[in-house]
């Protein structure tokens, strides 16, 4: 029986999250820690912190992975456009979009010692904004405690914007910033990366005037 990549990920995400939060020594090598990326040149952790989530909030990855799962159709049209490096392009939309959402915290962060952050909330936003990018109006997508749904362009607009605030504000413990450069990311690599898609994205736009 075939198991796709999203499948894979998110069950070793869920395995090292699990061993990771019972290990301390583990979880602080996985860190996103920009002075050690920096200063000591981990470049490692820009990727490993994604495996791991936080230990003191189940549903951090119970929501990354639920929003990936659900966003998986993404991994299959990336394999029907492209039926030999699809699969490859999907691999670099997930980790691409991990490494290039720590790069704002990266350089804002890269000589405080006690910055640390964890989760793949950029990877996840990628999977998202490429979906997005595909379908900007077809289905809805729900916010929490919200019993409505909005067309994916406008929950993404919705979703930047609070993203956006939300890191000017300085709001929490949550890497805003993460969320919102994975996003473009995802965006911008599904335009690149699958025919024709931007076009119709525009198309789409423009038949609403």
């Amino acid at each position: 029986m075939h198991i796709s990549i999203t499948v894979i990920i998110i069950i070793i995400t869920v395995v090292v999250t699990f061993v990771a939060n019972s290990k301390p020594d583990l979880y602080a090598k996985l860190l996103f820690n920009p002075y050690q990326v920096v200063h000591r040149k981990e470049w490692y952790r820009l990727l490993r912190h994604g495996f791991i989530h936080s230990r003191n909030n189940i549903f951090h990855i119970i929501f990354n992975m639920y929003v990936l799962y659900s966003f998986s159709l993404v991994e299959t049209e990336y394999k029907m456009h492209w039926p030999k490096i699809g699969l490859l392009l999907y691999v670099v939309l997930y980790f691409g979009g991990m490494v290039f959402a720590t790069l704002p915290a990266l350089k804002k962060h890269k000589d405080d010692y006690l910055y640390n952050a964890v989760g793949a909330s950029g990877a996840v936003s990628a999977v998202l904004f490429a979906f997005i990018a595909l379908h900007p109006f077809e289905g809805g997508i729900g916010i929490l405690f919200i019993p409505i749904s909005f067309p994916p362009l406008v929950f993404g607009a919705i979703y930047l914007a609070i993203e956006w605030w939300m890191d000017k504000k300085g709001s929490g413990n949550i890497a805003h910033d993460a969320h919102f450069y994975g996003s473009i990311f995802g965006l911008l690599f599904t335009f690149l990366a699958i025919p024709g898609s931007f076009p119709r994205f525009i198309q789409q736009i423009l038949s609403l005037f």
